[in-house]
């Protein structure tokens, strides 16, 4: 909780500062409603906190700008608890992560860091690097593989989808409880490369039938509205089943998760959780998300 709450001190700060006066007025909601709005919380999530806020200091009658405060991380909470959901493991063997995310999103380092997760929960994982378009991808991810002592497929140049087909296969020869496939950072605009991301997923389906079981987004918290932005399109391309949101260590953009959530809940398939949060460079430094634990570490 101590780590979260220095993580989000940037984007916290300036919306409690909203509470330090003393009354309890249409200033404050517009002082709050600009807070929101500058911390990347998108107009639809401001609006629908600002609405319910209002209705909750109504309800409960209060007085003082402390206890608005705490209704606000009421209501944050609810919002956010639909993205709250544990990574299931375990119900397909091999269980198949298929990871994806634009460059520099902390992709490959999310991969690490995970795979360490499930070998500290006694998962056999096995690795796959898809990622051929990147040099020093193959590499990088080589070295997770060598620090967590888990087992790589790859290819030297080879075809992305050719090397998520080989590693799920040799997934279940081996009795693997994951296979995890790493592929290439692209912009969403870049048409030619998020066809090349369905073909994998296709061809991961063929490898094991049911498969991919988790398609996961790693965006970049830094990144605020944009990062909403990459969620809707690579779920449109690929229906997401989970999110990893990186960097939200020293970031004025956390508020973007709430925009992420309100966004969820008008999504025909419902919200798509956040599994992981990143707010440091340490393998623990990767956080299952709680969102009352998020919201009151948000709010100061």
């Amino acid at each position: 909780m101590g780590r979260l709450a220095q993580g989000l001190r940037k984007t916290g700060s300036s919306i409690a500062q909203v509470f330090t006066g003393t009354r309890i007025d249409e200033a404050l909601y517009e002082e709050l409603e600009s807070a929101l709005l500058m911390a990347d919380a998108g107009v639809a999530a401001t609006e629908f906190l600002l609405a319910d806020l209002k209705r909750r200091v109504k309800d409960s009658k209060a007085t003082e700008p402390a206890a608005v405060k705490q209704l606000l991380a009421a209501a944050l909470t609810e919002l956010l608890k639909p993205l709250e959901r544990t990574l299931d493991i375990g119900r397909a063997s091999p269980t198949v992560i298929m990871v994806t995310g634009v460059n520099g999103a902390g992709k490959t380092t999310s991969i690490g860091k995970l795979t360490r997760h499930l070998a500290e929960a006694d998962c056999k994982v096995l690795l796959a690097a898809a990622d051929t378009f990147r040099a020093a991808a193959r590499e990088q991810l080589a070295v997770w593989a060598d620090r967590n002592q888990v087992a790589i497929v790859s290819q030297e140049g080879g075809d992305p989808a050719a090397v998520s087909f080989d590693a799920v296969t040799a997934g279940r020869a081996r009795g693997c409880d994951v296979v995890i496939a790493d592929t290439a950072g692209r912009l969403p605009t870049q048409t030619h490369l998020m066809e090349e991301l369905k073909k994998i997923r296709r061809t991961i389906a063929k490898a094991q039938e049911g498969a991919p079981h988790e398609v996961l987004l790693v965006v970049d918290g830094n990144t605020g509205q944009n990062a909403l932005t990459q969620v809707k399109a690579f779920d449109a391309a690929l229906g997401l089943t989970g999110l990893v949101v990186t960097k939200l260590d020293g970031t004025a953009k956390g508020g973007v998760l709430a925009a992420i959530a309100r966004w969820g809940a008008e999504r025909p398939g419902g919200v798509v959780p956040v599994y992981f949060i990143g707010i440091g460079e340490k393998l623990e430094d990767l956080q299952t998300f709680d969102a009352k634990e998020f919201a009151q570490a948000l709010l100061g």
